[in-house]
């Protein structure tokens, strides 16, 4: 058995709370390494936050201007020299697209350490499905995540969504909620088989735990009908009628529901309520209009219609929900089309996974970054290559 295989099998045999110190053992032991840590994207997206048992004794790492900031930005290994003549190698923990956090693994400064970074990479690959795991049996990755702590509905808003991002050879998809420790009824979801992707973007109503309670029994609607293999257009009719069953109409739910076609391109759409979607194709950014519909839960048994439109290799598309659109600056000025197709523009090299964060970074220098944000924001990006 190699190292690499000795390594794996270390970290696939790990209880869920010893991921951390079983690398650190067999990279130390395998590689010579002198030094290995693991850190957790906070849920702003902001912060690397150290995984360590409490007292924490180690001080988290910005995400913007530092060297393991740079490899969870990139997503490719980052080096950096040390004292004595030490690397420190920052390697992405990911998980199919999923930016999870970044592993810093200090080696010797010798030609053999330098030419395992790509074997050390893999293993970062590995650990992070192995977090993902762990996470159904211990909260400490959880822990590690948050710089703030949560609010109830923020705790269960977060729980309720897929990922922040996710790569298949046909699509790139990045997804942020702000103000990310207290949010209230903004939420994403996605799914994707062999030839479909589901992507539903909800604008909730209210404040606080009954918004999240209302996005839940939406979401979860939606992902029970969506499960029973149905259209676009009677899951949206199953999740009205659970939201109206319990609300009577008091509460109600806006959602931009998608259907994609990975073969054709082609989209089915269902706009019931308040979500935009604007699209960047070939330098020009245009909101693309759909027929609105009733919210979820407005009035009862309500109809459905999905209409259907096409996207194209190299498309581009930002969905934002009011929290976003209807921003007002000190002066009054709501942020708008305008303001946002600069900034979708302004963004256009950046990876989808980063788009959503530095539009919101944006969005709280447009609103006054001492303004408290009074509703949610939340942004999604999906970058199209669609198939050969």
């Amino acid at each position: 058995m190699n190292r690499f295989q000795t390594a794996e099998r270390a970290v696939r045999t790990a209880a869920p709370h010893e991921l951390v110190d079983a690398v650190r053992a067999v990279l130390t032991e395998q590689y010579g390494a002198q030094a290995v840590e693991l850190f957790m994207a906070d849920y702003g997206l902001t912060a690397l936050q150290p995984v360590s048992v409490r007292p924490h004794n180690l001080v988290p790492v910005p995400v913007h201007g530092s060297p393991a900031g740079r490899a969870f930005g990139s997503q490719e290994p980052y080096s950096e020299e040390g004292r004595d003549q030490n690397v420190r190698v920052h390697l992405p923990v990911s998980v199919r697209g999923d930016r999870l956090g970044v592993l810093s693994v200090t080696l010797p400064g010798d030609e053999a350490a330098r030419a395992s970074v790509a074997e050390l990479a893999e293993i970062a690959e590995v650990l992070g499905h192995e977090v993902v795991v762990a996470e159904r049996d211990t909260d400490l990755y959880l822990q590690a995540r948050r710089k703030d702590r949560l609010t109830l509905a923020a705790e269960m808003q977060w729980q309720l969504l897929p990922a922040r991002s996710c790569t298949r050879p046909e699509y790139d998809l990045g997804g942020q909620l702000e103000p990310a420790y207290a949010v209230f009824g903004d939420n994403f979801d996605w799914s994707a088989t062999a030839d479909h992707l589901m992507l539903y973007v909800t604008n909730g109503m209210g404040e606080g735990i009954e918004a999240a309670l209302l996005t839940s029994l939406a979401i979860n609607g939606l992902r029970n009908a969506r499960r029973a293999g149905i259209s676009l257009a009677d899951q949206a009719a199953l999740a009205d009628q659970a939201v109206y069953a319990h609300y009577r109409g008091r509460c109600y739910l806006s959602v931009l529901m998608f259907d994609f076609d990975l073969d054709s391109g082609r989209v089915s759409v269902v706009d019931a309520g308040s979500p935009l979607l604007l699209r960047l194709r070939g330098g020009t950014v245009e909101r693309v209009p759909f027929e609105a519909q009733l919210p979820l839960g407005m009035f009862e048994e309500t109809d459905y219609v999905a209409q259907e439109f096409e996207v194209e290799p190299g498309d581009r598309l930002v969905f934002v929900s009011d929290g976003v659109h209807e921003v007002n600056s000190p002066k009054g000025e709501a942020y708008g089309d305008r303001a946002l197709a600069r900034a979708i523009h302004s963004t256009r090299l950046l990876p989808a996974a980063e788009v959503p964060r530095a539009i919101l970074r944006e969005l709280s220098v447009y609103r006054g970054e001492d303004v408290e944000a009074t509703d949610d924001a939340l942004v999604v990006c999906l970058d199209w290559r669609g198939r050969p």
